[in-house]
């Protein structure tokens, strides 16, 4: 394991507590301490730390750090399999792999969808692009920081699913605090406590996810039938729900932002397609 800051010291415990002998190694000396009082070897160099193990586990600062860690060990890591689980941009992960391919390292580009404190948790997902064969190899291993996903051969995809899994959380927890917020202010029979709320809300996400599977291949055919939700009806709703955070004080910029998208596509003549339909107009400016 290279790297002992908040993330890579808790993948590095995480593997020690699954029991796989781990070798540890940071670029700052000291951080190893912990770790050694649960039975991990301290290196005494980033080459000490490679030649301990056929995995080599990275998770550093930023890909300037990396390439200046490995780089001068790339003899030395010929045959081995690296995971890189520093974040990144695609283009990071394209040149690490480019880089580990010239000098005959497998190399998968990877990252951890949780804090420090989740990694270990079984249904944590992790997410892995690269050789297949490489992904296979590592997998027992990789387990032991919760449950590990190939999305496929470009080593881009880690990154570009990490962000777009970001904004679809992002996208999701506005729109759950718009909801407390409008439960929550004061009206008849005075406000809903968020806990409330969200015991309802949690239900409600699994007609969500109903509707993400069902649009998905949609987006796939690019053919929207509203089905009988279409982005009319879609619009209508949208326009209470921006009143009613109105009446209550509440900022309405994020019913605002929806009702300025659907009324694009509304005004594009597309009123009667599903919500799918927006995809479209999120590809476009």
């Amino acid at each position: 394991m290279i790297g002992l800051g908040a993330m890579g010291g808790a993948l590095a415990g995480a593997f020690l507590t699954a029991g796989h002998p781990t070798t540890v190694w940071n670029r700052t000396p000291g951080r190893a301490g912990a770790l050694a009082e649960r039975g991990a070897v301290p290196a005494g160099s980033a080459a000490e730390a490679v030649a301990a193990s056929e995995l080599v586990v990275v998770c550093l600062s930023d890909h300037e750090a990396v390439r200046e860690t490995l780089t001068p060990l790339a003899a030395q890591l010929a045959g081995r399999t690296v995971v890189d689980l520093t974040s990144g941009s695609p283009l990071d992960a394209r040149d690490t792999a480019d880089w580990a391919d010239r000098h005959g390292v497998a190399h998968l580009d990877g990252v951890i969808m949780t804090t420090p404190p989740g990694i270990g948790r079984p249904e944590v997902l992790q997410l892995y692009a690269g050789p297949r064969a490489a992904f296979d190899s590592a997998r027992p291993a990789l387990a032991a920081l919760g449950e590990p996903l190939h999305l496929g051969e470009d080593p881009a995809l880690a990154p570009v699913y990490d962000t777009a899994l970001l904004g679809l959380m992002w996208g999701t927890l506005t729109g759950w605090l718009h909801g407390a917020a409008l439960l929550g202010a004061e009206g008849p029979g005075g406000g809903v406590p968020a806990t409330s709320f969200t015991e309802v809300a949690d239900r409600w996400l699994t007609t969500v996810r109903a509707f993400m599977r069902g649009y998905a291949p949609q987006i796939d055919a690019a053919h929207y039938p509203g089905d009988g939700f279409p982005l009319s009806l879609h619009s209508s709703t949208m326009d209470i729900l921006a009143h009613a955070s109105e009446l209550r004080g509440l900022s309405a910029d994020f019913p605002q932002l929806l009702r300025e998208l659907t009324t694009r596509a509304i005004s594009a003549g597309h009123g009667e397609d599903s919500w799918a339909r927006l995809v479209e107009f999120i590809r476009t400016t």
